[in-house]
């Protein structure tokens, strides 16, 4: 699946805006997809380090119009926690010398709200 495919749309409520100061950004996603599917369709897109991705099935509401009952589709809302600071990583190379990364992420979505 390409990572267009999983990401649908986000998920914009109280809730979710309050969890944004937290790096916690929500989506509606795949319902096929997995969470490794999601954290790496997530930083493909948006260039962000995922830490976590927590997902859950919402089901659909009962809906009526006059005499006829149905039934709004079920989807899966996908949870993502970014790393809000990056920062650079250290590991022994060769020879026991101390060697350091710095890798390009970003700390923050800024395209989540339309920003």
């Amino acid at each position: 699946m390409k990572p267009e495919d999983i990401i649908i749309a986000p998920v914009v409520t109280e809730k979710s805006n309050d969890e944004l100061q937290q790096g916690k950004y929500t989506f509606e996603v795949n319902k096929k997809a997995t969470k490794v599917e999601i954290a790496n369709a997530v930083e493909k897109l948006f260039e962000v380090k995922v830490l976590k991705v927590n997902t859950m099935n919402v089901n659909g509401k009962k809906k009526r119009v006059g005499y006829h009952q149905g039934k709004t589709s079920d989807w899966k809302k996908a949870i993502v926690t970014i790393d809000t600071n990056p920062g650079e990583l250290t590991y022994l190379a060769k020879g026991g010398k101390a060697t350091k990364i710095s890798k390009k992420y970003k700390d923050s979505i800024d395209e989540f709200m339309g920003a």
